[in-house]
């Protein structure tokens, strides 16, 4: 989720992550901070609004909040924050967010190394983005930032190179996915309303995630 907003020739997208659960830190908060804004400038994608083409920029804050109470969460009306638990052990042992266009998730330790492309992932979620229907990739190159672990891609592109394709290790090794141009286009910010040059992406989903641990 977030506010995208129009300054002369460019549309920034601008996005703040707050982190919280007993795997959260500072360090690991900045590193998704840094792998969202990184990953999703990458591309230099564009949008054409009010006859104009525009760059869009991503900008991403971030802050480390251990003693975030759940009413802070719950209660948010602030379009600019996210909300994260990043905990070692999760239901279904991976990382989520909670629907598409939200503001709110669960990120599973393991699967936030550095390049793992998992938050740059989660974060296509809650802007609105959708796994892609086919997910067999084959024969078209680099895989985008919303295709799903499992996914069929060149041997290049998986765990294991040399296994064959959705064999075990035969699937897509997720630190090869890359935000492309097509995947900001689905943004479609072109159809958002504005006013006062300001949109908001996204909606609120206003969860607070308990420890998982605690629940079994």
């Amino acid at each position: 989720m977030g506010i995208i907003e129009c300054n002369n020739n460019t549309v920034q997208i601008l996005s703040h992550i707050i982190t919280y659960g007993n795997a959260a830190d500072t360090a690991l908060t900045e590193q998704i901070r840094e792998e969202i804004e990184t990953m999703w400038n990458e591309p230099q994608g564009t949008v054409w609004l009010e006859g104009t083409e525009r760059r869009v920029q991503f900008r991403i804050t971030a802050a480390y909040a251990p003693e975030i109470a759940p009413e802070e969460i719950l209660g948010n009306d602030n379009p600019l924050n996210n909300y994260f638990r990043i905990e070692e052990y999760a239901h279904g042992n991976i990382s989520f967010v909670d629907g598409l266009g939200c503001n709110t998730g669960y990120f599973k330790l393991e699967n936030l190394y550095k390049g793992s492309t998992t938050a740059a992932h989660e974060y296509g979620h809650t802007l609105g983005l959708e796994h892609p229907v086919d997910l067999d990739f084959r024969g078209k190159g680099v895989p985008g930032i919303m295709y799903p672990r499992g996914t069929l891609v060149d041997s290049i592109y998986q765990y294991e190179p040399d296994q064959p394709a959705g064999a075990k290790g035969g699937t897509l090794f997720p630190i090869y996915r890359r935000v492309r141009k097509e995947d900001i286009a689905l943004l479609k910010i072109e159809r958002h309303s504005f006013k006062n040059n300001q949109a908001i992406i996204g909606d609120f989903s206003s969860i607070w995630h308990p420890d998982h641990q605690t629940l079994l």
